[in-house]
């Protein structure tokens, strides 16, 4: 981040989701005002494209680390491939790499296995949306995965490798999405210093309202934009009469200067409508944006 905020001579610049040291693919970043928005796009579902090499367990299960377990011999046909991976589709459980940020005491686990501490780590919980066998030219599976948030691919290829009695870690890994940035938006560092050197980055950076996924989108008057901006509660008599009966309690919702300008993300407090109350609170602002 140190590099994008000398190259666009901006004060604050934040990523949404980190990438192992191994991984290309995929890494949105947020400038100024949109740093805003990375916790609300934390949980978006992510693609990777991850080639396996089996046969070999190493330290920090991908191939940065030191070869710790090895098997020769095996051999698989595509349908052994595929009857292994149906066990990982779903809802499945593991742990996380001891080579990985999470932090234990206060002190991130690299850390702690760099100097010899192997901590026990508590498995998660992961969702694995798809997985399907690209590619099988041994000793090197290729797979798409489409998983929800805080699913480890690293941890996936070694459970699966355990799985075939073989063992594996990721050679390859290339994130294609992150929620909904795709890879045919990003850009490598390279051409992303390039396009600022000429003076063009402007035209691939996407405005705040296509960076978060609302349920509704409530334009409102100048009054109610300028009580937003001081703080003040947001009443259903602040909204238009035709948004009331569009919320639903717990729905994210973006209100909006203009069309193209995201003034702030709530959360609906109630169902749509009035009800009782003659002035009952309709939103909980969670984001402002000043631009």
């Amino acid at each position: 981040m140190a590099r994008v905020r000398k190259v666009l001579k901006v004060k604050k610049a934040g990523h949404g989701g980190t990438l192992d040291p191994l991984a290309t693919g995929v890494l949105p970043i947020y400038l100024n005002e949109a740093t805003k928005l990375v916790p609300f796009n934390l949980d978006g579902t992510k693609e990777y494209e991850a080639t396996l090499k089996l046969g070999q367990e190493t330290n920090t299960l991908d191939a940065d680390g030191t070869v710790v377990a090895e098997v020769e011999g095996f051999s698989f046909t595509p349908e052994e491939i595929e009857e292994t991976l149906k066990r990982f589709r779903g809802t499945i459980r593991q742990k996380p790499p001891l080579f990985s940020a999470i932090k234990k005491e206060g002190v991130p686990l690299y850390r702690k296995a760099r100097s010899g501490e192997k901590p026990d780590l508590p498995e998660r919980e992961a969702v694995i949306l798809a997985l399907e066998l690209q590619n099988l030219s041994l000793p090197y599976v290729t797979l798409a995965v489409t998983c929800g948030r805080g699913t480890y691919i690293r941890s996936l290829a070694a459970d699966i490798g355990r799985a075939l009695k073989c063992g594996a870690h990721v050679t390859a890994l290339r994130r294609l999405r992150s929620g909904r940035f795709l890879i045919s938006q990003a850009l490598s560092m390279e051409g992303f210093a390039d396009l600022a050197k000429r003076g063009t980055i402007e035209e691939r950076l996407l405005l705040l309202k296509d960076c978060v996924d609302l349920c509704v989108a409530i334009q409102v008057e100048e009054e109610t934009a300028r009580h937003v901006k001081e703080g003040r509660p947001v009443h259903f008599h602040d909204l238009p009469r035709e948004h009331w009966g569009q919320l639903k309690k717990g729905q994210r919702v973006g209100l909006y200067q203009a069309p193209e300008d995201l003034l702030a993300i709530a959360e609906a407090q109630m169902d749509g409508g009035p009800g009782l109350s003659s002035e009952p609170r309709a939103l909980r602002i969670l984001r402002v944006f000043h631009h």
